[in-house]
Parts: C-alpha cells; sequence; structure tokens
C-alpha cells in the first residue's frame, strides 16, 4: 500500500513547522546544550535510522510516523550541515555546492532505477530509501542554502526568510499556471521550505541585536513543536476517517 501522504496545503504547513522545528531543536542540541555538531550529527543521524526502519517496516502511510521521520531529518540536517560547514571549516556555498550535487547524484540513480521519482506513491522498498534519502539531504541543502542567505549574503535573517518566501510563493504558481513536471516542482519546493525554516527558526530564536525576536531555542522548539503535534493529530483523524476498514473492504 502506499505510504505517503497527499500533497496538499496542510502538507506544506506542517513542512515548514517540521524544518523550522529542526533548526531550532538542532541548535537546542548542539549549542544550547552545548553538545557539539560531530556529536549531535551522529545522536541525530542515529534517530534518523532508527525512525526510517520503522518507517519501512509499517504497511501503510502513519501521518505520526512518518512525521517523525520528517523531523528527524530536518533536526539530523541542521547539525550535519553545520558541522561541514562550521566545523570542517567548508563554508556555506561549498557546503551547499556540495550537497547540490549528492542530491542530484540520489535523483540520478533513483530515476535510472526506479524510471520515476514520484512522491505521490511509492511501492517499491527500494524507491522508499531513495525518497527518504533524498529528503535527509534536501533538509541539509536547505540549511545551508539558509545559513548562507542570513549570514554570507548581507540579507540577514528576516530579508533571507522573505527572499525564500517569495520563491515558494513563484513555485506555488508555476504548480497552477504551467505544465512544469509537478516532481520537479515538489522537489524544488521541499529545498525551498528548509531555509524558510531555517531562517525563520533564526528570526524566532536569535537576540534583538541579531535581528531575530529572541524568543530562545527552548521557547521557539516548544511553540513549533505544539503546533506540529496538533497539525498530525488532525491529520491522523483524517487519514482514519478516510482509509476503509478490513470490513469495508469485505462488504466490497
Amino acid at each position: 500500500m502506499n505510504k505517503l501522504p497527499q500533497i496538499t496545503l496542510a502538507f506544506w504547513i506542517m513542512k515548514i513547522c517540521a524544518t523550522t522545528l529542526g533548526e531550532t531543536a538542532g541548535d537546542l542540541l548542539s549549542m544550547t546544550l552545548d553538545v557539539g555538531y560531530a556529536m549531535s550529527s551522529l545522536i541525530l543521524i542515529s534517530v534518523f535510522v532508527v525512525t526510517l526502519f520503522t518507517q519501512l517496516a509499517s504497511k501503510r502511510y502513519h501521518p505520526t510516523l512518518y512525521w517523525i521521520v520528517i523531523l528527524s531529518t530536518s533536526t539530523a540536517g541542521t547539525t550535519i550541515s553545520d558541522f561541514m560547514d562550521r566545523t570542517l571549516g567548508l563554508g556555506y556555498a561549498t557546503g551547499s555546492a556540495i550537497l547540490i550535487a549528492v542530491l542530484l547524484a540520489i535523483f540520478s540513480v533513483w530515476y535510472l532505477s526506479e524510471k520515476s521519482l514520484s512522491v505521490n506513491r511509492i511501492t517499491s522498498l527500494k524507491g522508499e530509501l531513495f525518497y527518504w534519502f533524498a529528503i535527509l539531504f534536501s533538509n541539509t541543502l536547505g540549511t545551508a542554502l539558509g545559513d548562507f542567505l542570513a549570514d554570507d549574503s548581507g540579507l540577514g535573517f528576516m530579508g533571507g526568510a522573505l527572499l525564500v518566501g517569495s520563491a515558494i510563493a513563484i513555485v506555488a504558481v508555476l504548480h497552477y499556471t504551467t505544465r512544469l513536471s509537478s516532481v520537479a516542482l515538489f522537489w524544488i519546493a521541499f529545498v525551498l521550505t528548509r531555509p524558510f525554516g531555517a531562517t525563520l527558526g533564526d528570526v524566532l530564536t536569535k537576540p534583538y541585536s541579531k535581528g531575530g525576536l529572541d524568543f530562545g531555542t527552548v521557547g521557539s522548539s516548544a511553540v513549533l513543536l505544539g503546533i506540529l503535534l496538533f497539525m498530525i493529530l488532525a491529520a491522523t483523524l483524517y487519514n482514519r476517517k478516510e482509509t476503509p476498514t478490513h470490513d469495508q473492504l469485505t462488504e466490497r
């Protein structure tokens, strides 16, 4: 059975909440708790692997499980990007270029192997693995791009969020007004929502002196987690309503 959600407005709102929470939660672990980028990356990659195996083992779409994996890729992507750009000293531009190359390689191998980059229906284990690794590196790339916009471009946190938000709006317009590939536009939007979440997370957590709202990583993470949990609950209830029961299938 298909284990992917429908791509709706609610999906994108939850994606932005998850990626923003991933930014604040990743910074909470690596910076506020002073665990460090390398150790935080190892911890969060381990969490991603555990949640991924649970997702792969499931037989149908579970909103809670799906969004837990999305959140784990977002938090892991934050610390992996920071480790590459800051600890290894690659810088945001070089780190972004490497991640773009890795993501394009994943898409290429995925398409050659499965003849599809579908984000609506994946029925094979191999396709599902490609899907989740594309998401992991999309979120990692988005973090690097967000940091580049906020720090190196001179736009600042708010300027970066406005720029990426405008780019997302353009992608949405192209989706509804052109015949451009919906799959390609999905992945472009998926990458862009990550820097939008990253810059939005910085707006929420950074002090006033740096252009932020000074909510802190703990407070921002708590609020975003509450919003995401509420929407996951709503998605779960809707999914139960729409999914036929065994008796209903038998009657058909």
